[in-house]
């Protein structure tokens, strides 16, 4: 952003000073990227619980008798056959197929007889694109699209005594609440749509809450989790835990360059929903290039050194490179380096020899995994 641009500040902006966070400039807003020790926030999340300020993400609302049609058309999944209170992982292509941003869109209960309501969530460094894309591609559709970015503070605990913690805030029932899913409810006496989804391979919500309710239930929650090990984290190990889970960050394992056949996420595009979507033509075409010819395929790489891979740098095998690193960190779960990569489908089967990264110019040893790195025994 330019230096004549203000960051935007969430409306824990001045509980986050208090506790005496190191700030970052994230797309353009002012986030904690750490309170105290990286490692520790990571390590609370995996094994106790972790509390995250996400009110950069970007709301958009839904709705209209038409609404389930024209999100069908503007995205590439199958919005109209999700649920009521169900989320659905999703993206959003250009006519040419190449990703926009990968999204989650939850359905809520209908606000008017015949009206469905939808609110579809985008990263906070493509909430405008997202927003724009959808504005245009509602026309002729009986819905209408509606910035809500302001209306929403965004508060996450993740970890395995996250439901514990919000059990004892809430009068919604957690226990039925599946993964992917969302229902209205109390948090903190305050009105919340609470989610069961993250992005750090923990069991976890995120609730979604008034701005000006926004410290209310984050105090709440930091004082129901006092005894069970739950610490404030920042946007550092939030990378590494989706990392660790094998998630993809748009901007580096996602990008418009890329479709999701290219992204090894051809799982979401449905070629079988009602009506054309945006990008159709273009995605069948990537489906059958990557059915004939794979594209690169996207790996995990654990380091058999020490030294750290970061986005950009080479992948090689017998002299030649093979791939690219797209994101990479210390795994505190781990012990190790670890990597996403893109490499080339003959060097992508896990155990592959001969791997390595360069890492300025010296050809560091990896061994290709299947992602993710870690998942959570239920």
């Amino acid at each position: 952003m330019s230096s004549t641009e203000e960051l935007r500040h969430t409306a824990l902006d001045a509980l986050h000073r208090a506790l005496g966070a190191t700030m970052t400039d994230f797309a353009g807003w002012d986030m904690p990227l750490r309170y105290g020790s990286e490692r520790d926030e990571h390590n609370a999340v995996r094994t106790k619980a972790g509390l995250f300020d996400l009110s950069h993400m970007g709301e958009i609302t839904v709705t209209g008798p038409a609404a389930a049609a024209f999100l069908n058309h503007a995205l590439v999944g199958d919005i109209a056959s999700v649920g009521v209170g169900r989320a659905r992982y999703t993206m959003i292509c250009q006519a040419d197929g190449g990703i926009l941003d990968d999204l989650i869109v939850y359905r809520l209960a209908e606000a008017e007889a015949g009206s469905s309501h939808y609110m579809v969530v985008a990263n906070a460094s493509n909430a405008q694109v997202v927003l724009d894309a959808l504005t245009e591609r509602v026309a002729g559709f009986e819905a209408e699209v509606r910035d809500d970015r302001d209306a929403y503070a965004l508060i996450a605990v993740q970890g395995p005594e996250s439901p514990g913690i919000l059990k004892s805030l809430t009068d919604a029932d957690l226990d039925g609440l599946k993964y992917y899913a969302g229902l209205p409810g109390t948090v903190a006496g305050v009105p919340a749509l609470i989610a069961r989804t993250g992005y750090t391979g923990e069991d976890g919500f995120e609730l979604f809450v008034r701005p000006e309710h926004a410290v209310e239930v984050w105090q709440a929650l930091t004082k129901a989790g006092e005894g069970v090990g739950l610490v404030a984290c920042g946007l550092s190990c939030r990378d590494t835990l989706r990392l660790e889970a094998g998630m993809p960050l748009y901007g580096n394992e996602l990008s418009t360059s890329l479709t999701p056949f290219d992204a090894g996420l051809g799982r979401v595009v449905k070629f079988e929903k009602e009506g054309d979507f945006v990008g159709r033509e273009a995605l069948a075409a990537a489906a059958a290039r990557a059915s004939e010819n794979p594209p690169r395929v996207l790996v995990g790489l654990v380091a058999e050194g020490r030294r750290v891979p970061r986005a950009g740098y080479p992948v090689v095998a017998g002299g030649e490179v093979i791939g690219e690193v797209t994101s990479g960190a210390p795994s505190p779960t781990l012990g190790k380096p670890i990597a996403i990569a893109y490499v080339d489908a003959a060097h992508s089967a896990p155990g592959t020899a001969g791997v390595g990264v360069d890492i300025r110019g010296s050809h560091e040893p990896y061994e290709v995994v299947a992602l993710p790195f870690y998942k959570r025994q239920k």
